[in-house]
């Protein structure tokens, strides 16, 4: 489970100043330093430099700089529940810019410690669901039931092949919140659960993308095919992902509408 600390800025009417290091008063620019310099100085440097040199790592993509931007967010454990430390999302948007596995395992650590809390860990969420992280079965389920519906969705980003947590996915197809329901369904359709058909159909209809078309093809059914082929002749932007979702489909039907549609669109050119 998801440690709780408490939040060390419950004080918020005491004023708290913190000493410049006198060999940080007059730290060069960070895009004139070096990639060696520039990790060194993410975790200790001033609260000032923080945002700067960790956007600097993510423009860089600066694979290196990853154990520093971590220790960056550790830094400022127990901080943040009520409000985003700003250091701490620098780090973690940096951390998704660079993007490598690395990265991903750094995440998974940060948010199974308990180091990233309040809105932190909603955007620590997304980046693990962004760089495919992997979690424990049981922190997963406790983000899957999180009050804030943006760590929902995300955490059925991350929970994609993991068959413990069905149940808890597919009590979340009737979530109140939309964006929540989709990410479950589109999680449970990944898997192959027909739980998710209906609730992926209606989304073809109203609301498709390239994460409802993939997340159908192996739940797809009649009505999901004929809905695919009105997507891959209506709607430019997703005919390629349409027309591939339906060659990969076992059905005599998705054959025949996907080589009709291409062979239209061979007789225009």
């Amino acid at each position: 489970m998801i440690e709780q600390q408490l939040d060390l800025f419950s004080g918020d009417c005491i004023p708290v100043e913190k000493p410049l290091r006198q060999d940080l008063a007059r730290r060069p620019a960070v895009v004139d330093l070096d990639d060696e310099a520039l990790i060194a100085a993410i975790p200790t440097t001033n609260l000032g430099d923080c945002t700067a040199l960790a956007a600097e790592a993510a423009r860089r993509r600066l694979a290196a700089a990853i154990p520093a931007l971590a220790a960056l967010c550790r830094c400022f454990a127990g901080f943040g529940i009520d409000r985003v430390v700003p250091e701490q999302s620098a780090a973690l948007r940096a951390l998704a810019v660079i993007g490598s596995r690395d990265a991903a395992q750094a995440i998974s650590l940060l948010i199974v410690r308990g180091v990233v809390q309040g809105p932190a860990l909603g955007l620590a969420v997304a980046v693990a669901a962004q760089l495919h992280a992997t979690l424990p079965d049981d922190v997963l389920r406790s983000l899957l039931r999180h009050a804030d519906p943006d760590v929902r969705a995300n955490a059925c980003r991350c929970a994609c092949r993991r068959p413990g947590l069905i149940a808890v996915m597919t009590d979340l197809l009737d979530d109140l919140n939309q964006a929540v329901a989709k990410s479950a369904a589109c999680a449970l359709g990944q898997m192959g659960r027909i739980e998710a058909r209906p609730m992926l159909a209606s989304l073809l209809r109203a609301e498709p993308s390239e994460e409802v078309i993939d997340a159908v093809s192996s739940v797809a059914d009649e009505e999901c095919i004929v809905l695919l082929g009105r997507i891959a002749r209506s709607k430019p932007a997703l005919s390629d992902a349409a027309l591939n979702t339906l060659e990969s489909i076992d059905h005599h039907r998705a054959s025949a509408i996907a080589i009709g549609i291409r062979a239209r669109a061979s007789a225009v050119m």
